[in-house]
């Protein structure tokens, strides 16, 4: 079993940047600026912005991080976004995800400018991404992607299960998953809460992509010896013997299902960390894309 290591990847990426971002100080070309906006005190938001800033520091790009309250309405949030797209300055930016459930995610998505989207989610973007075009890659689906290249898994010609089907990953790791590409080239099913024979098409899978944010969901009766698994989900669990209070379980049970597994991400320190590096990719990209978007 190899234990696909996310984030040793990822710290590799992200040197590889380094060495990228000093070539463009030397020649005198503008550094990579990238920017976030957290709408209220959402935890695991908040750590998982601030990993963004500090990766940033790390490779030597530029980065703002603003922090909105609670109460701040969807049309003050259209005013950052609209000034965000105004700033020459900015490369790219994201607006963290989840928003107060009285902002409407998809007008905010809407909004954002498609050349500064190094997140994905805009349907230009996605559209792009159906077509073979140029274009930003959803952060966590591309990481998965890296994740494979790097660790030459396996994927042309064989059977992809993804579980879940959410717009951010499911979705379009499926569309990664079967173009004509390496990795990729792979025939993929994706599964969701109505099918109702999934522990069968597991068993069928070369490679599972756990990815449905229900902690130990995918048992090792459900996959087959050999199979790639992949683990999106990340849950926290009360767990009064951690300093924190809490552990972190993903979707897949570990230990049991390691044991049959050929390839495995753990959970922490696997799919996560390659998220944060695709997303350093995207902002060096967002450069390099400006005369193409």
């Amino acid at each position: 079993m190899v234990l696909l290591d996310g984030k040793e990847t990822s710290k590799k990426i992200q040197e590889e940047l380094k060495e990228k971002v000093d070539q463009l100080k030397k020649e005198g070309k503008k550094i990579p600026h990238l920017a976030a906006i957290i709408v209220g005190d959402n935890g695991a938001s908040l750590t998982y912005v601030n990993a963004k800033v500090k990766a940033c520091e790390k490779v030597g790009f530029e980065s703002t991080l603003i922090k909105l309250s609670e109460s701040t309405t969807e049309e003050q949030l259209m005013k950052r976004v609209k000034s965000m797209n105004e700033n020459p300055d900015i490369d790219g930016y994201i607006v963290q995800l989840p928003l107060p459930k009285h902002i409407n995610e998809t007008k905010i998505t809407m909004a954002i400018d498609p050349a500064k989207d190094v997140d994905g989610f805009h349907p230009e973007n996605v559209g792009r991404m159906a077509l073979g075009m140029p274009c930003f890659l959803p952060a966590t689906p591309a990481g998965i992607m890296e994740l494979l290249k790097r660790y030459e898994v396996p994927t042309e010609g064989k059977h992809c299960v993804v579980i879940g089907r959410s717009h951010i990953v499911g979705s379009p790791m499926a569309m990664l998953m079967w173009r004509n590409e390496l990795p990729g080239n792979a025939t993929v099913t994706i599964t969701h809460s109505r099918t109702q024979n999934l522990k069968e098409l597991c068993l069928q899978a070369d490679i599972i992509v756990a990815a449905l944010g229900k902690a130990e969901f995918l048992t090792a009766e459900m996959v087959k010896e050999g199979a790639a698994i992949i683990d999106v989900g990340i849950t926290r669990v009360e767990d009064t013997s951690k300093k924190s209070g809490y552990r972190l379980l993903g979707d897949v049970k570990f230990d049991e299902v390691a044991a049959k597994a050929s390839f495995i991400t753990p959970v922490p320190g696997g799919v996560g960390p390659m998220t944060i590096a695709s997303l350093m990719i995207n902002t060096l990209k967002a450069i390099e894309m400006k005369e193409l978007i």
